[in-house]
Protein backbone atom coordinates (compact mmCIF):
# COMPACT_ATOMS: atom_id res chain seq x y z
CA UNK A 1 0.00 0.00 0.00
CA UNK A 2 1.48 3.34 -0.87
CA UNK A 3 1.32 6.66 0.88
CA UNK A 4 -1.79 7.68 -1.44
CA UNK A 5 -4.07 4.91 -0.40
CA UNK A 6 -3.45 5.59 3.49
CA UNK A 7 -3.93 9.74 2.88
CA UNK A 8 -7.29 8.35 0.67
CA UNK A 9 -8.49 5.54 3.48
CA UNK A 10 -7.66 8.45 6.22
CA UNK A 11 -9.73 10.88 3.83
CA UNK A 12 -12.92 8.60 3.71
CA UNK A 13 -12.49 7.59 7.21
CA UNK A 14 -12.82 11.62 8.42
CA UNK A 15 -15.91 12.02 5.72
CA UNK A 16 -17.72 9.02 7.43
CA UNK A 17 -16.99 10.13 10.86
CA UNK A 18 -18.45 13.41 10.32
CA UNK A 19 -21.24 12.04 8.23
CA UNK A 20 -22.01 9.77 11.44
CA UNK A 21 -22.10 12.68 13.62
CA UNK A 22 -24.16 14.79 11.30
CA UNK A 23 -26.39 11.81 11.47
CA UNK A 24 -26.40 11.87 15.56
CA UNK A 25 -27.37 14.94 15.26
CA UNK A 26 -30.35 14.93 13.67
CA UNK A 27 -31.61 11.59 15.02
CA UNK A 28 -30.89 13.05 19.02
CA UNK A 29 -32.54 16.56 17.98
CA UNK A 30 -35.28 14.53 16.20
CA UNK A 31 -35.71 12.15 19.76
CA UNK A 32 -36.06 15.87 21.40
CA UNK A 33 -39.26 16.41 19.20
CA UNK A 34 -40.64 13.42 19.71
CA UNK A 35 -40.32 13.48 23.75
CA UNK A 36 -41.64 16.92 23.71
CA UNK A 37 -44.51 15.81 21.18
CA UNK A 38 -45.74 13.27 24.66
CA UNK A 39 -45.82 16.33 26.77
CA UNK A 40 -45.03 20.12 25.96
CA UNK A 41 -43.64 20.73 28.94
CA UNK A 42 -41.94 17.59 30.07
CA UNK A 43 -41.95 15.47 33.54
CA UNK A 44 -38.95 14.14 35.31
CA UNK A 45 -38.19 11.58 33.20
CA UNK A 46 -39.16 13.60 30.08
CA UNK A 47 -36.82 16.21 31.39
CA UNK A 48 -34.08 13.90 31.84
CA UNK A 49 -34.63 11.61 28.39
CA UNK A 50 -34.30 15.25 26.64
CA UNK A 51 -30.79 16.00 28.79
CA UNK A 52 -29.93 12.53 27.37
CA UNK A 53 -30.34 13.88 23.96
CA UNK A 54 -28.83 17.59 24.58
CA UNK A 55 -25.35 15.40 26.16
CA UNK A 56 -25.46 13.11 22.57
CA UNK A 57 -25.59 16.97 20.76
CA UNK A 58 -22.86 18.12 22.40
CA UNK A 59 -20.93 14.97 22.42
CA UNK A 60 -21.38 15.04 18.57
CA UNK A 61 -20.47 18.58 18.22
CA UNK A 62 -17.74 18.06 20.16
CA UNK A 63 -16.21 14.70 18.03
CA UNK A 64 -16.77 17.32 14.99
CA UNK A 65 -14.67 19.63 16.37
CA UNK A 66 -12.27 16.98 18.05
CA UNK A 67 -11.10 16.15 14.28
CA UNK A 68 -11.14 19.27 12.88
CA UNK A 69 -9.00 21.20 15.74
CA UNK A 70 -6.47 17.40 16.40
CA UNK A 71 -6.73 18.87 20.12
CA UNK A 72 -6.71 15.93 22.48
CA UNK A 73 -8.62 18.08 25.07
CA UNK A 74 -11.57 17.94 22.10
CA UNK A 75 -11.08 14.53 21.43
CA UNK A 76 -11.44 13.67 25.42
CA UNK A 77 -14.51 15.65 25.94
CA UNK A 78 -15.72 13.73 22.91
CA UNK A 79 -14.62 9.72 23.87
CA UNK A 80 -16.17 10.77 27.25
CA UNK A 81 -19.53 12.12 26.22
CA UNK A 82 -20.32 9.42 23.31
CA UNK A 83 -19.41 6.47 25.61
CA UNK A 84 -21.69 7.58 28.58
CA UNK A 85 -24.23 8.67 26.30
CA UNK A 86 -23.95 5.19 23.97
CA UNK A 87 -24.55 3.37 27.17
CA UNK A 88 -27.85 5.36 28.75
CA UNK A 89 -29.20 5.55 24.58
CA UNK A 90 -28.89 1.75 25.04
CA UNK A 91 -31.04 1.62 28.69
CA UNK A 92 -33.46 3.70 27.71
CA UNK A 93 -33.68 1.80 24.33
CA UNK A 94 -34.79 -1.08 25.99
CA UNK A 95 -36.36 0.74 28.82
CA UNK A 96 -38.87 1.83 26.03
CA UNK A 97 -39.66 -1.30 24.48
CA UNK A 98 -39.66 -3.48 27.77
CA UNK A 99 -41.54 -1.13 29.52
CA UNK A 100 -43.87 1.35 27.45
CA UNK A 101 -46.42 1.17 29.56
CA UNK A 102 -44.66 2.02 32.91
CA UNK A 103 -42.39 4.27 30.95
CA UNK A 104 -45.23 6.55 29.60
CA UNK A 105 -46.91 6.52 32.85
CA UNK A 106 -43.70 8.28 34.23
CA UNK A 107 -43.69 11.05 31.00
CA UNK A 108 -47.39 11.84 32.45
CA UNK A 109 -48.60 12.65 28.61
CA UNK A 110 -51.54 13.79 27.34
CA UNK A 111 -51.60 12.11 23.95
CA UNK A 112 -53.53 8.89 23.28
CA UNK A 113 -52.54 6.08 24.66
CA UNK A 114 -52.39 4.28 21.39
CA UNK A 115 -50.98 7.32 19.97
CA UNK A 116 -48.73 8.04 22.77
CA UNK A 117 -47.32 4.19 22.69
CA UNK A 118 -46.10 4.17 18.52
CA UNK A 119 -44.31 7.82 19.55
CA UNK A 120 -42.70 6.39 22.28
CA UNK A 121 -41.08 3.23 20.23
CA UNK A 122 -40.38 5.45 17.17
CA UNK A 123 -38.05 7.60 19.59
CA UNK A 124 -36.66 3.87 21.64
CA UNK A 125 -35.80 3.23 17.58
CA UNK A 126 -34.07 6.09 17.41
CA UNK A 127 -32.42 5.24 20.67
CA UNK A 128 -31.42 2.27 19.37
CA UNK A 129 -29.94 3.48 16.50
CA UNK A 130 -27.99 6.40 18.13
CA UNK A 131 -26.69 3.34 20.41
CA UNK A 132 -25.17 1.99 17.15
CA UNK A 133 -24.44 4.93 15.56
CA UNK A 134 -22.47 6.30 18.77
CA UNK A 135 -20.17 2.89 18.80
CA UNK A 136 -19.39 3.58 15.41
CA UNK A 137 -18.64 7.31 16.08
CA UNK A 138 -16.19 5.76 18.93
CA UNK A 139 -14.27 3.51 16.44
CA UNK A 140 -14.13 5.54 13.96
CA UNK A 141 -12.62 8.25 15.95
CA UNK A 142 -10.02 5.71 17.15
CA UNK A 143 -9.22 5.20 13.79
CA UNK A 144 -8.58 8.71 13.15
CA UNK A 145 -6.74 9.32 16.17
CA UNK A 146 -3.95 6.11 15.43
CA UNK A 147 -3.97 8.14 11.58
CA UNK A 148 -2.89 11.34 13.32
CA UNK A 149 -0.98 9.66 15.55
CA UNK A 150 1.28 8.08 13.23
CA UNK A 151 1.57 10.73 11.32
CA UNK A 152 3.09 12.55 13.83
CA UNK A 153 0.50 15.43 13.69
CA UNK A 154 -0.78 14.53 17.10
CA UNK A 155 0.19 17.57 18.84
CA UNK A 156 3.84 16.52 19.57
CA UNK A 157 6.82 16.41 17.24
CA UNK A 158 6.33 15.70 13.95
CA UNK A 159 8.36 12.46 13.39
CA UNK A 160 8.51 10.63 9.78
CA UNK A 161 7.61 6.71 9.78
CA UNK A 162 11.15 5.93 8.22
CA UNK A 163 13.15 7.91 11.41
CA UNK A 164 10.38 6.21 13.61
CA UNK A 165 10.69 2.36 12.28
CA UNK A 166 14.77 3.33 12.55
CA UNK A 167 14.81 2.95 16.24
CA UNK A 168 13.15 0.08 16.72
CA UNK A 169 15.18 -3.23 16.91
CA UNK A 170 15.45 -5.33 13.69
CA UNK A 171 12.60 -8.02 14.29
CA UNK A 172 10.44 -4.97 14.58
CA UNK A 173 10.90 -3.07 11.10
CA UNK A 174 8.13 -3.14 8.95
Amino acid sequence: MGLSSDVKSHHKTHKFFLICNYILLGAASSCIFLTLSLRLIPSGAGALLVLLHLITIAGAISGCNAVSAGSNKWYAIHMVATVLTAIFQGSVSVLIFTTTDNFLSALNSYVREENAETILKMAGGLCAVMFCLEWLVLTLAFFLRYYAFVEGTNGSSKVSNEEYSKNWTPPFQV
